[in-house]
């Protein structure tokens, strides 16, 4: 009676948790990028960055209070970091089609109940070789809401690759595989989430691919364009998630706070609780991966920071969504079949999502090798090509 006691108090204190979390008051307020383009003005040049911001409650109006900018400037090489480039910066709020100038301060916006703003920010540099110093901007929004729930600092990401627009000779590197296949990784810009995924590997492969082609693209790379990366600051962890991600292994992206706490926002704490007491009684029998099976691809697919490349190493990167439309839209316009797919260097391959599932059996076989690579490699995009 006693066991039954306690687990009953245990089920009561983990489904209270789900509730608070899911209904404890908390902004829901999205930042969200929207596109980027470079113009001359005079002899200099200005970087013109369009963003808003979406409310998406149904009835709470959110104050954003304050909001700033820092920009890191990265070269191609390697993904270096630039010193601060002679700039200047000017940010502006759309109020319907009237264009405000805030002159650096930023006044206290009121954002009602699903409504929006738009934030253009413009940064005018006075050198006009621009292009050749740098090839990406890292531009960092820091920003509070403010609200029913208190004040919440938030933190977002956006890469802009300076080059975007430049047409350049496509680099391919051709790898020899397994049953008469082979791999032709195809090289990419470092991606953002101001980049179209159908739209990008439309850019990079209507040329390359031939008809009987596959094409594979990785989890993080999707995800990252679909902007589904986060900084750990805006998770707001409590005591369940710093218990739970002690039963996990220390290289495991669930063995840190925030990892997974990202992972109790998603399926709760009942949840993930319940599959990891099954998870160690099927692994006392020598089953092993039960807890990913009930918890979801998505556990499995969380990237922690230092999980990928550089900027991208201070974010978790959350896996892709809608990954079967996705395959589905770009094989109907490249006309090969196309797979999502999650691949390291330990031999492992999971496909997440494929135009045609007939094609799956053969990629996990011949995938093993991991052509795409697990570093800087920047080849997220492969096709597999029968050699006959």
């Amino acid at each position: 009676m006693f066991i039954v006691n306690i687990f009953l108090i245990l089920l009561f204190v983990i489904v209270f948790s789900d509730l608070y979390i899911n209904y404890f008051p908390k902004s829901k307020l999205v930042l969200v990028p929207l596109d980027f383009k470079l113009r001359k003005k005079d002899s200099n040049i200005e970087m013109v960055i369009d963003l808003k911001i979406t409310n998406k409650s149904k009835s709470k109006e959110t104050m954003v209070s304050n909001l700033s900018l820092d920009i890191d400037f990265l070269k191609s090489n390697n993904n270096q970091y630039l010193k601060e480039l002679n700039y200047e910066q000017r940010i502006y709020i759309y109020a319907g089609s009237i264009k405000k100038n805030i002159n650096n301060y930023w006044p206290t916006t009121i954002i009602k109940a699903n409504s929006e703003i738009s934030i253009q920010v413009i940064l005018k540099f006075k050198n006009s070789d621009l292009k050749n110093k740098i090839k990406y901007l890292w531009l960092k929004v820091f920003w509070d809401n403010y609200g029913h729930f208190g004040i919440t600092k938030k933190q977002d990401a956006f890469l802009v690759n300076v080059n975007r627009h430049n047409e350049k000779k496509k680099e391919l590197i051709q790898i020899p595989l397994k049953q008469g296949y082979k791999a032709i990784a195809v090289k990419t810009d470092l991606l953002g989430s101001f980049d179209n995924p159908i739209e990008t590997v439309m850019k990079y492969c209507k040329d390359v691919a031939k008809k009987n082609d596959i094409l594979t693209i990785g989890e993080t790379p999707l995800a990252i364009m679909q902007g589904r990366y986060i900084a750990p600051q805006n998770l707001e962890y409590n005591i369940f998630s710093k218990l739970l991600c002690y039963f996990f292994h220390p290289t495991s992206s669930l063995a840190t706070a925030c990892g997974m706490q990202l992972l109790i926002d998603k399926i709760g704490v009942t949840r993930i609780t319940f599959s990891l007491i099954f998870g160690f009684l099927f692994k006392c029998i020598g089953i092993k991966g039960i807890f990913y099976r009930l918890t979801g691809f998505e556990s499995s697919l969380i990237d922690d920071i230092s999980g990928t490349v550089v900027p991208y190493d201070k974010s978790i990167v959350m896996g892709p969504i809608k990954t079967k439309l996705f395959c589905e839209k770009l094989s109907k316009q490249l006309e090969v079949e196309v797979a999502v797919v999650d691949v390291n260097d330990l031999g492992g391959v999971k496909i997440l999502a494929s135009s045609n599932d007939s094609v799956n059996n053969i990629l996990k076989e011949i995938l093993k090798v991991n052509p795409a690579g697990n570093s800087d490699e920047k080849t997220p995009i492969v096709l597999i090509r029968n050699n006959e």
